[in-house]
């Protein structure tokens, strides 16, 4: 018997799918993993929720409620079914009602049109899925969510920035690039124009109420030879602290056939229970069904009848209130410390939201804050203070200004918030 040990095989390199390389190297990854491992480092990046706000009496009550019937509660463990557990699509039909202002049977769908998925990211990449082929366009926002930009890029799609101003995406600007995409025979590849509707993660801007319409107006009169959907993602609608009150652009589909709505639980509620849901056209419902039946053929059946059993109690809305009170706290002690500390400084300025969880602040043209910035070095190494760079938040360099950063208040303390802001404007009058 040969006592020689065995030659050892050499494996070639993995080969990856193309969106595999498509879906490399995401900014998201590295913002959360600095967030999180460096504890000492104040995080006016981190898109997170209040931490004291979570919900942990509601849904202890609502947990103690649920499992008290043996029965009841093995259904609950069970698998669900893909479309979502069918009591809590009912009360989304309610709950989309009251936000419309409006009855059910006003609201013209019916509980099929509605999708429970985890999260409302979940419901972007499936949408994404089912209508976007490689090569395909995406019109959106400059600036605008860079999450949702990156699951562009996953897909092969192409993303192509609309400009934008304190009214939200320019309907003007809109028309214009669709004009031109028609004279370059790109028409066709046109399949979604997307819309943060609330509050916009970034820049804590709002779509008008004249522009609302005037989006489905224009989507449906350049649906030439295949439908252009709007895709309102209204993750921020129920975290509003003053202003205006705007209805949907759902809203004015009146034949709830070209827009496309997402909303979440995770900002209102609790992100650890990753609830949101879509509502889609009626011909949309199959495609969604098949693409998320091959995913997991239904998001966490447990979680869905938690948020079913705190809206059935009342404690949701309750809840909602105290959320907003914590964040217009945090809002307003965001921009104060902003006029404290950034006011003496030329050529800095900021968006004051009415929402949301971001302050957008622009920085003289000189001063670059993207994460190979001298800013950005200053800011995290020496004065131990991070932000998201601006230029992340843009499909393309025509629009992408390198001077600007996302400020976020949600996860901070009032006193973390003042301290990072103050870190912050020391890191930039060094640089200036």
């Amino acid at each position: 018997m040969s006592t020689e040990a065995p030659e050892k095989i050499t494996l070639p390199p993995l080969r990856f799918s193309r969106k595999r390389k498509w879906a490399a190297d995401q900014a998201i990854g590295f913002l959360m993993e600095q967030s999180v491992g460096n504890s000492d480092v104040i995080s006016l990046a981190a898109g997170l929720v209040d931490q004291e706000s979570l919900p942990v009496e509601e849904t202890r009550n609502a947990l103690n409620e649920l499992l008290s019937d043996d029965r009841f509660a093995r259904q609950m463990l069970q698998y669900g079914t893909t479309a979502g557990y069918e009591k809590l699509r009912d009360q989304l039909l309610v709950h989309l009602a009251n936000l419309e202002g409006c009855s059910v049977e006003q609201l013209q769908i019916d509980r099929d049109q509605i999708i429970v998925t985890t999260g409302s990211q979940q419901f972007l990449s499936l949408v994404g899925e089912v209508l976007l082929d490689p090569g395909d366009i995406c019109l959106v926002a400059a600036p605008t969510y860079f999450v949702f930009l990156s699951l562009l890029d996953g897909l092969g799609a192409k993303a192509i920035a609309i400009e934008t101003d304190a009214d939200g995406m320019r309907t003007d600007a809109l028309e214009a690039q669709l004009q031109r995409l028609e004279t370059d025979g790109q028409l066709e590849r046109v399949k979604l124009i997307y819309a943060v509707s609330y509050y916009e993660n970034p820049s804590g801007i709002s779509l008008s109420e004249e522009r609302r319409p005037e989006l489905v107006e224009i989507a449906r009169r350049w649906s030439k030879r295949n439908r252009i959907l709007v895709l309102e993602d209204a993750a921020y609608r129920e975290l509003q602290y003053d202003g205006p009150q705007h209805p949907s652009v759902w809203g004015f589909d009146d034949e709830h056939e070209s827009v496309i709505l997402t909303q979440t639980f995770s900002k209102s509620y609790s992100p650890g229970l990753r609830v949101g849901f879509g509502v889609v056209p009626r011909e949309l419902v199959d495609p969604i069904f098949d693409r998320k039946s091959n995913e997991d053929f239904g998001s966490a059946n447990f979680n869905q009848h938690l948020i079913s059993s705190v809206m059935d109690s009342g404690l949701y809305e309750s809840h909602v209130e105290i959320v907003r009170n914590s964040y217009r706290k945090k809002r307003d002690r965001m921009l104060r410390a902003a006029d404290q500390y950034f006011s003496h400084l030329d050529g800095v300025n900021w968006v004051h939201p009415h929402g949301g969880l971001y302050v957008w602040m622009s920085l003289p043209e000189t001063i670059e804050t993207g994460f190979s910035s001298r800013l950005f070095q200053v800011a995290t190494h020496e004065e131990r203070v991070m932000y998201v760079p601006g230029e992340l938040f843009y499909a393309d360099d025509f629009f992408r200004q390198r001077n600007q950063l996302r400020l976020s208040f949600g996860v901070q303390t009032l006193e973390g918030i003042d301290e990072g802001m103050k870190r912050l404007a020391n890191a930039v009058a060094s640089i200036l």
